[in-house]
């Protein structure tokens, strides 16, 4: 979706980049927003008590990043599906700004690629309260959103490359920061439950 969402494709289908990116946004805290607040509801019912939840997240958050780093042959469960691109050219650009960004910042509608996006969704699960669940679940689309933001660059066809080439250059080493945040965040969730 990157490549297909840059002010040069949306040029060439008359649309602003500023003003798809904007409601892009808008649509994945949206859609953070309807699946943390719901989770939160869910867990303020039936969920673990306040001195549980830490301890849960923690380990939770371990076996995501057992399951990142693929031991034996584990693999993070996901669903096989992506943002469906012919919408860029069936539809008008509200209809695929906000879908997409619905889809994305709802978290689990298109392929998982890191624990954390589990993760992010448990914790607001465990947070135990709508309004708790809809904070974690705005911060996670408005976060999810902004990865849209390095192909605003792109005015010709050789920046794509460019800016795909630099993107798949810090691939490992944003791979490495993501679990070492997750690890971080375990520790933090361990020396929450013991206080």
């Amino acid at each position: 979706m990157l490549g297909s969402i840059t002010p040069l494709g949306e040029g060439g289908r008359r649309s602003r980049w500023t003003t798809t990116v904007v409601v892009y946004g808008l649509a994945s805290a949206a859609g953070g927003l309807a699946v943390g607040a719901a989770l939160g509801l869910l867990g303020s019912a039936v969920g673990p008590g306040p001195g549980v939840r830490p301890w849960l997240l923690a380990a939770l958050i371990g076996v995501g990043v057992i399951l990142d780093l693929g031991p034996g042959g584990l693999v993070l469960p996901t669903v096989h599906r992506q943002v469906n691109e012919a919408w860029l050219r069936r539809y008008r650009p509200w209809v695929y700004r906000t879908g997409f960004g619905v889809q994305l910042g709802a978290g689990m509608a298109t392929v998982v690629v890191t624990s954390a996006v589990y993760a992010a969704f448990a914790a607001a699960f465990l947070a135990g309260s709508p309004g708790g669940g809809a904070i974690i679940g705005i911060t996670f689309g408005l976060v999810r959103a902004a990865t849209i933001v390095p192909a605003g660059r792109i005015r010709r066809p050789d920046q794509l490359g460019e800016v795909d080439a630099k993107l798949r250059a810090w691939d490992g080493a944003s791979r490495r920061i993501a679990l070492g945040c997750q690890v971080a965040l375990v520790l933090a969730c361990v020396a929450l439950a013991r206080t």
